[in-house]
């Protein structure tokens, strides 16, 4: 006991504890800097937002500017039809559209996945459309349905439809032709997931279930769709929030015309607080649509087990 006493080293000094437990604080002091100037950026907006929903804020109309309390929350949804009606057809955009990119997507990564001649090129070609902007994708798809120059002009010729159609000014056509503009750009986004999480399956799973006898239709099923699990539950998530928020190309696309038709909620609060400029009640709006959003995101998590085992 007396030699262990004795070779027993002394206690730290609270200076040397000081110095030991700086380099673990050291990255997040680094880090610190950037950190509070993103908080910052994503805090203050979404605080203005919340305070403004509580106003009645109008530049161009200075003596009606106050505290309104809920009322801009009670006039959504007691006297404001325009906003049912945009909210049911972002629910009805956001629904096809992410169903049919991730349908097309999972086609797209699937093909490429398989060794073919040219498969770089190929890659290339399918991808390209995600690296064009929102504007300039609608920039392109407004001469392509051009009723004098576009795709309808081409149709007449071949005998199809009638001179000086426009698909995007006829409420019967109006959906799908945006539909489809804006499929050309989300579909990339699926298939370059999906093919990421692709390039992870195990080779061996695949030979080992074509010797049980297995064939690419029950491998599909089995294999690749249980592993891609979490890839197509976050690749919807994000998309199914970014198509809620669409503005940019339907803006350009339809204006959100014709007679509405293609007004998204989004598109409604844009028009709300730059055209009309009654930034309080547009507030108010945002306020529920990030409400509407947050709610489903997490159910669509929780029913989906998102990181859960796969069984």
């Amino acid at each position: 006991m007396a030699h262990a006493a004795a070779v027993a080293k002394p206690p730290a000094s609270p200076r040397r504890r000081r110095t030991s437990a700086t380099p673990r604080r050291l990255p997040y002091l680094l880090i610190a800097p950037a950190g509070l100037l993103m908080l910052g950026f994503i805090a203050y907006p979404v605080i203005s937002v919340f305070y403004y929903s509580l106003q009645e804020y109008n530049p161009t109309k200075p003596w009606r500017n106050g505290y309104a309390g809920l009322d801009n929350f009670v006039r959504i949804f007691t006297d404001d039809p325009v906003f049912r009606d945009t909210l049911v057809f972002s629910a009805k955009w956001v629904f096809v559209e992410v169903g049919l990119q991730l349908l097309f997507g999972l086609a797209l990564a699937l093909i490429v996945n398989q060794t073919f001649v040219g498969r770089g090129l190929g890659r290339a070609l399918v991808f390209s459309p995600w690296a064009v902007s929102g504007v300039l994708t609608s920039a392109i798809w407004v001469l392509l349905y051009n009723s004098q120059t576009g795709i309808t002009r081409y149709l007449a010729d071949l005998g199809v439809g009638s001179y000086g159609t426009s698909w995007l000014s006829d409420t019967s056509t109006v959906f799908s032709a945006a539909i489809v503009a804006d499929l050309w750009r989300g579909v990339p986004f699926f298939a370059i997931l999906i093919l990421a999480d692709l390039q992870s399956v195990s080779k061996d799973l695949y030979e080992a279930a074509e010797v049980d006898g297995a064939g690419r239709i029950k491998q599909f099923w089995h294999i690749t769709l249980p592993h891609l699990k979490d890839a197509i539950i976050l690749a919807t998530l994000l998309r199914a929030v970014w198509e809620f928020n669409n503005v940019d190309l339907l803006y350009t696309l339809t204006g959100g015309g014709p007679a509405g038709e293609t007004t998204t909620l989004p598109l409604y609060i844009a028009n709300t607080s730059v055209d009309a400029h009654d930034f309080g009640y547009a507030s108010a709006l945002t306020t529920v649509a990030f409400v509407i959003l947050l709610f489903c995101s997490m159910v669509y998590l929780r029913l989906s087990k998102f990181g859960g085992e796969n069984k």
